[in-house]
């Protein structure tokens, strides 16, 4: 996500170089980049130049400090503007009500079914809380299909009525239902509308009329930019909801829908999807977010991610493994496991500092997984476990089992074998060795 926007930014910032102080003449070259970086990142014309502006007046005359560079000095007047337009606090999904409500709105296609289940799965997860699924699309082929078998993935009652055709007596028997059955959320699945379809508008009103939610969410598809923007408005004049969930973040190079829709609506993103996954799913941080579009990175979020699959009894496991150079390659599936179960791997390397700009224009496969397993699992137990006896013979029935050439075989075998160094090095505490084998590493 956020690509373009990134290397643009970062192109502009480099006007700075060489400059003792930011004064009117050397700032207007890179706020114009800037603002040209953001029209071409799909964000609203108003918001950019209002953007340009504030960044010109706190910029300007600024004395750049001992540690900091003008560019530098830019990029931090940046960031924190970039993260005031996008709400400064995350704000999280309200729950403060024993029995809460959440309406799900949104246009055709935006993905409000898939997240629906998502934001269920959750509120199970991280907020102990037992949620009641509700199919109120009545117009869309197999929508109460598709939420059933969402519930099931994820261990979650779906409430649906085949014969009752009006989604506002669905939606009121659903809550009746969640009430009488020991539910203590219920989220309310509606079908997507144009916001000038009155009809569907006029539905969607009186759904909200008659459930009165603790949370209305408008659920839009970030890749569809300032179309994206012009419908929340819309939807924010007859709902007044509480909050923007930002779908398919991930396949978004541009970020203009991000960067626009606080301003506009003055409702705060609370939710992006990221992936397809049920648990592609974070909290909205506009610091963080601000971070990565500027190239820092997201370590906290990186961590956080982490901490989901943290358990600590193997944790000891691994550590006495390491200790002992008893790591082996089934020690490796497994963390390459937790790895793919953080999500996207292109995404979890832009939130490394720094990672995205060492990278350059070098591809992160989605896929680089898959020959370093096949080559493990054509492997025995035993060479599993101690890669050391894996000799030219072995070489190459493993080669012939993976369908892989013995080079890449080769290649895995180095990489490991300096992996196991560097993780026994971090358990010694030796940074100095390790930073230079690091950077003998590709």
């Amino acid at each position: 996500m956020f690509n373009n926007l990134t290397d643009k930014l970062n192109s502009a910032f480099q006007v700075l170089k060489g400059h003792g102080k930011i004064t009117e003449i050397n700032v207007a070259e890179t706020l114009k980049e800037v603002r040209r970086a953001l029209l071409e990142a799909d964000v609203n014309f108003k918001t950019a130049k209002e953007f340009t502006s504030n960044v010109k007046a706190k910029a300007i005359g600024q004395n750049v400090l001992t540690n900091l560079n003008p560019g530098q000095l830019m990029v931090k007047i940046v960031k924190d503007e970039l993260t005031a337009l996008m709400g400064n606090e995350s704000s999280g999904i309200n729950l403060s009500k024993p029995f809460t409500i959440i309406l799900m709105s949104g246009l055709q296609g935006s993905g409000k079914t898939t997240f629906s289940g998502k934001l269920a799965q959750y509120l199970v997860k991280k907020k102990s809380k037992n949620p009641l699924l509700v199919a109120c699309d009545v117009y869309r082929p197999a929508a109460i299909e598709q939420l059933n078998i969402i519930g099931n993935q994820i261990g979650v009652e779906v409430y649906f009525d085949e014969e009752e055709k009006n989604p506002v007596i669905i939606a009121k028997n659903a809550i009746n239902y969640a009430k009488t059955n020991g539910k203590n959320t219920v989220i309310i699945d509606t079908a997507g509308r144009l916001a000038i379809d009155e009809k569907m508008m006029n539905e969607i009103k009186n759904i909200h009329q008659v459930t009165n939610p603790c949370e209305t969410l408008f659920v839009v598809d970030s890749m569809t930019g300032q179309d994206a923007v012009n419908t929340a408005k819309t939807f924010n004049d007859i709902l007044n909801f509480d909050g923007v969930i930002l779908t398919k973040l991930d396949g978004d190079t541009r970020g203009g829908a991000a960067l626009s829709i606080k301003s506009v609506v003055d409702k705060p993103i609370k939710f992006i999807g990221t992936g397809e996954k049920m648990d592609a799913i974070d909290i909205f941080h506009p610091e963080r977010m601000a971070d990565r579009i500027l190239g820092m990175g997201d370590i906290v979020s990186l961590v956080e991610k982490a901490q989901d699959l943290y358990d600590e009894k193997q944790a000891r496991i691994l550590n006495k493994k390491i200790a002992k150079s008893q790591f082996g390659f089934d020690d490796f599936l497994e963390q390459i496991k937790k790895i793919k179960q953080m999500g996207n791997l292109k995404d979890m390397v832009n939130m490394i500092p720094g990672a995205s700009k060492a990278m350059g224009d070098n591809e992160i496969d989605e896929d680089s997984f898959k020959h370093i397993e096949a080559l493990i699992y054509s492997m025995t137990p035993k060479e599993r476990s101690n890669p050391k006896i894996i000799d030219i013979s072995r070489k190459k029935r493993i080669s012939k089992g993976s369908g892989l050439d013995v080079q890449e075989l080769n290649k895995l075998l180095k990489q490991f074998q300096q992996m196991s160094k560097m993780m026994k090095m971090m358990q010694g505490g030796g940074s100095g060795k390790l930073m230079q084998m690091m950077q003998g590493m590709k």
